[in-house]
């Protein structure tokens, strides 16, 4: 599933953003989650991520979400963004808050990824977004994949968090 999943978006990606950047020593990222010291890691690689609603997947009978973001690389010296799949496991409800889910061609920025542990292993995962919305996930463990697919994109746009808020 995932080598499908990874060619439609990386075709995606290729139509929607500026020319690639061939860094042979790149290495994109691959993440696994298990516990919340590995969601830290997560939750940092996607600060600023950026997707479109519609590339939001719940599959309830398979129990799983599957997120395909551009994700600002924090990790490289100059400003880029690589395409990024994120699937969630195990995932029982999945639920908005103050996120419109209606318009799949809407977009959202992905601010913070946090766990609040309820009956061990289980809890709620919650996906934090810019302009206080959220993505929270009723989940029977941690049990996350990250994974990078195709080449750094140059991006023109570096995330400013100390810049005022111009909705206050």
């Amino acid at each position: 599933m995932w080598g499908a999943y990874f060619a439609a978006a990386r075709q995606l990606g290729d139509e929607n953003r500026n020319v690639g950047l061939k860094n042979e020593n790149a290495m994109g990222l691959k993440l696994l989650v298990t516990d919340t010291d590995d969601l830290q890691v997560v939750a940092s690689a996607l600060q600023d991520a950026i997707l479109r609603v519609g590339d939001i997947r719940y599959d309830p009978v398979g129990r799983s979400v599957t997120l395909q973001m551009s994700r600002f690389r924090h990790e490289d010296a100059k400003p880029t963004r690589i395409l990024t799949g994120l699937r969630i496991d195990g995932v029982m409800t999945l639920q908005s808050t103050a996120f419109d889910r209606s318009n799949p061609d809407a977009f959202a920025v992905l601010l913070d990824v946090s766990f609040e542990e309820t009956d061990a292993p289980s809890g709620y995962l919650t996906l934090t977004l810019a302009g206080g919305g959220a993505l929270r996930m009723e989940v029977e463990g941690l049990d996350l994949i990250l994974s990078d697919a195709g080449d750094e994109k140059r991006s023109r746009v570096v995330p400013n968090h100390d810049a005022p808020n111009r909705d206050r």
